[in-house]
């Protein structure tokens, strides 16, 4: 289960696009079936947890039986600036219900003015994976529109689950 990402960064209403575009990523890499949880869901109000905090054996044994996953990733989304560049940090875990054991973690903070970051946006972007073919927009779209920088920082995460399987 993926529970929306909670939201610590001073711009609001972010955490349901990173979200989405971090469950569509995971999704394409088919190591492992997913479903959302939105933390306003009854089911996940229902057991009062935090999800930065760390689970005791009973709190991960009610996320298994309530949720019917094996496992819950839970993350805070850091940072977020999106001017005068953008920048995003994220904080993910991932817990197997079955021994509370942390399976898999990541926090980073994305930053477009980092020269590596530019060079992996646009080859992300390159005018082989999209639709066009303009070579100045191409190399751009990750660094002027925030839906296109969260699915590029989502995919760099999910690509990190697959080294850890």
């Amino acid at each position: 289960a993926l529970i929306h990402l909670s939201n610590h960064s001073s711009v609001h209403q972010i955490s349901p696009d990173v979200t989405e575009s971090l469950y569509q990523e995971i999704q394409k890499k088919q190591i492992f079936g997913l479903i959302q949880i939105r933390q306003d869901n009854p089911t996940w109000r229902v057991l009062q947890l935090d999800t930065d905090a760390n689970y005791t054996l009973d709190q991960v044994d009610r996320i298994r039986k309530t949720l019917k996953c094996d496992a819950v990733m839970t993350g805070t989304i850091t940072i977020y600036e999106p001017y005068p560049h953008m920048t995003l940090g994220v904080r993910l875990r991932l817990v197997d219900l079955s021994d509370g054991q942390l399976i898999w973690a990541i926090e980073q903070v994305w930053d477009t003015t980092d020269n590596v970051i530019r060079k992996r946006i646009e080859a992300y972007y390159s005018p082989k994976r999209i639709m066009f073919n303009n070579d100045n927009l191409s190399g751009q779209l990750g660094t002027v529109s925030s839906l296109k920088f969260f699915k590029f920082v989502a995919h760099e995460i999910s690509e990190t689950l697959l080294t850890k399987q």
